[in-house]
């Protein structure tokens, strides 16, 4: 190490082996992933807030939490138990609560509903009966709803909406579980309204995704269930996506839909007949990609206005008032915000900003004291993060939306003339976004000298309708060309070292580091994370909800295989010359391990240097503390062994 030549001032080292804090330990555990949160109960200093909570340290358990007056953390759900469902796969809505302090929540070894009241042991709502999973679980009037996926009628799952029992009539007789509303492939969104007459929800069938196509039907409950409804938004031969509707009254509907090419929010009163007015609408996107049931743009707060999440690359939270009004909220989160509740004017909101993943308490009144109620925070310091630059550059399908992460280290120089090395990031979906806000796994790499690019290639959610539909029969295509673009432009810039540039990405993501390693000469190394390297097999392989999702993104089966066929990278991977790390969960019912071990053992036979790395336990995302770390420091050393420069602190990797 360059000794400082006065105290205090910057060492001299080259990029990536800059002396950092950041361990893969505390990243993994001071990032915490936050699965719900909701005021519960209420005293004379307020509600509490409940929150949920991924635990690295348990083996990825899915915790539900709160503060105790005195400051201290204290698990409403206990170890062993684990609140996380399986429905889509993606779960979400895994647990709600009621203000007696009864929470409501789904068991991951089960996916039955359990009830847990206060200083009592966990009881089942809902039967033991096979491969059954619910998620989405909401409390609306008094009644518990859900969503339910029902596998046992064989490979094609059931869906539908759900009420359940409070007191557990259900928990030794199925037909309690009374089914509110059916009639499609998938479901999400149920909205009661507050007289309890009439249910609204959001409705999709195979081939579409929910963002591609979707209903907004309402319908009236009559001898407890919905046999006959409207669709108010969206419907036959629309490319429309209504989400999220919310009741405003008995006969007034609030919702997302997306008409103009970008959601914005509508009211539609009365629900019979009324026509749906726009709500201040904008050149930005109340709404996203519902990967995951129970997350919400927006909240109606009770004296008439509403505060909404607004995203065009960055995000930002308004309310809009009666009059149509729009008010900006300096909050702390710029991007994955999610309204998670709301009490009077204060909401509990989830999100990322400058210091990582948190979530916060927030008055709308009163924006500038808002809480921090749990993460963004590090014990590294706020200096050690670094911020991001929104970047735009030409593609050859137009322009490509990115963040850059420069190095940064308060104690490091490089050397003059150097050029640091770039990791480019490729998020996964691919269907999804990426903000401006830096991760702790991205400081990881920017405080040892590493700079990393952040991609929202075509594709993405969050520019509008026509940037999603830019990957429709172009997966492969488009989204290589971008990620392409973005890193060379970078490097054209002379911010980034054009003979240094690395692509790591995973699921979605890891199908584009093996398409670009394959077809280009970009990258000098690739990260792979449970990648699709083989589209036939994954049309195979994968779940339900994702089983229409390839005719979009590709063409259908059986008429476009020879494009199948001619997209995989495994057709192909005798050109893959590039440095390969591979990870993969061994319980990964997405991308089954079959697929990263084919790639494997293609370039063990090509003689291409490459690490493999399996992890029991995992599925498709990482959650343990010891895959968090391993992953972490295995990357490091992956990147440090191939791009030339020393990583100190962390195990050396050997390349096969």
């Amino acid at each position: 190490m360059t000794t400082p030549d006065a105290p205090g001032s910057p060492v001299v080292l080259p990029y990536g082996s800059w002396p950092s804090p950041l361990s893969a330990a505390a990243v993994s555990a001071g990032s915490p992933r936050l699965e719900g949160a909701r005021f519960v109960g209420g005293t004379a200093a307020g509600p509490e807030t409940w929150w949920g909570e991924s635990v690295a340290d348990e083996g990825g358990r899915s915790a539900v939490r709160r503060r105790a007056a005195s400051g201290t953390v204290v698990d409403v759900l206990p170890a062993p138990w684990s609140a996380r469902p399986r429905v889509h796969e993606y779960g979400g809505g895994s647990w709600t609560a009621d203000d007696a302090g009864t929470l409501y929540f789904v068991e991951k070894t089960d996916q039955r509903v359990w009830r847990l009241d206060p200083d009592s042991e966990p009881r089942p709502l809902t039967p033991d009966a096979g491969d059954v999973r619910y998620g989405g679980l909401t409390l609306q009037g008094g009644r518990l709803l859900a969503v339910r996926e029902d596998h046992t009628a064989g490979a094609v799952p059931a869906r539908d909406i759900v009420e359940i029992p409070l007191e557990g009539a259900a928990a030794a007789d199925p037909a309690r579980v009374a089914s509110l509303a059916a009639g499609s492939d998938f479901v999400a969104h149920p909205a009661l309204s507050p007289d309890g007459t009439r249910l609204a929800w959001i409705a999709w069938n195979r081939p579409d995704m929910a963002w591609d196509r979707a209903e907004l039907r309402v319908g009236p409950l009559e001898g407890g269930r919905v046999s006959e409804w409207t669709v108010v938004a969206g419907g036959e031969g629309l490319r429309r996506a209504p989400l999220q509707p919310e009741w405003v009254g008995d006969d007034e509907l609030v919702y997302a839909d997306d008409p103009s090419g970008r959601w914005n929010l509508w009211a539609l009163g009365p629900v019979d007949g009324g026509a749906p007015e726009a709500l201040a609408p904008a050149d930005a996107d109340t709404g996203g990609a519902l990967w995951v049931l129970g997350t919400r743009w927006f909240a109606a707060l009770g004296d008439g206005r509403i505060v909404a999440v607004r995203t065009n690359g960055a995000e930002r939270l308004v309310t809009i008032d009666p009059a149509g009004e729009v008010r900006d909220l300096e909050v702390e989160p710029v991007t994955r915000l999610s309204i998670e509740d709301v009490r009077g004017s204060r909401l509990l909101l989830a999100g990322a900003g400058a210091s990582g993943a948190g979530l916060w308490e927030i008055d709308v009144d009163r924006p500038d004291a808002g809480r921090l109620v749990v993460g963004a925070s590090s014990p590294w310091g706020d200096e050690w993060m670094p911020r991001s630059r929104a970047v735009t550059v030409p593609g050859l399908h137009g322009p490509v939306h990115a963040f850059d992460y420069p190095p940064t280290n308060p104690h490091a120089v490089a050397p003059a003339g150097e050029l640091p090395p770039y990791v480019v990031f490729v998020h996964g979906g691919p269907t999804d976004h990426v903000g401006g806000a830096a991760s702790g796994k991205i400081a990881y790499l920017t405080s040892r000298g590493i700079g990393v690019l952040d991609v929202n290639y075509g594709g993405s959610s969050g520019y509008g309708r026509a940037y999603r539909e830019r990957l429709l029969g172009q997966w492969g295509v488009v989204d290589v060309d971008d990620v392409v673009a973005a890193a060379r432009g970078l490097a054209a810039a002379g911010v980034a070292d054009a003979r240094r540039l690395a692509i790591a990405g995973g699921s979605a993501g890891g199908w584009t580091v093996l398409c670009a390693l394959t077809d280009t000469d970009a990258f000098a190394a690739g990260i792979s994370r449970y990648g699709v390297a083989d589209l036939r097999r994954l049309a195979e392989d994968t779940h339900d909800f994702e089983a229409g999702y390839l005719d979009g993104l590709v063409g259908p089966l059986p008429e476009a295989e020879a494009l199948y066929v001619e997209r995989s990278p495994l057709s192909r991977l005798e050109r893959m010359q590039t440095p390969l790390l591979i990870e993969q969960g061994l319980d990964d019912q997405v991308v089954p391990p079959a697929q990263s071990e084919a790639v494997r053992d293609a370039l063990a036979a090509n003689g291409v240097a490459h690490a493999y790395l399996a992890f029991e336990g995992e599925g498709h995302g990482f959650r343990g503390a010891a895959t968090l770390v391993r992953t972490m420091e295995a990357e490091l050393a992956f990147l440090g062994r191939v791009l030339g420069f020393e990583t100190p602190g962390v195990p050396p990797l050997e390349l096969a």
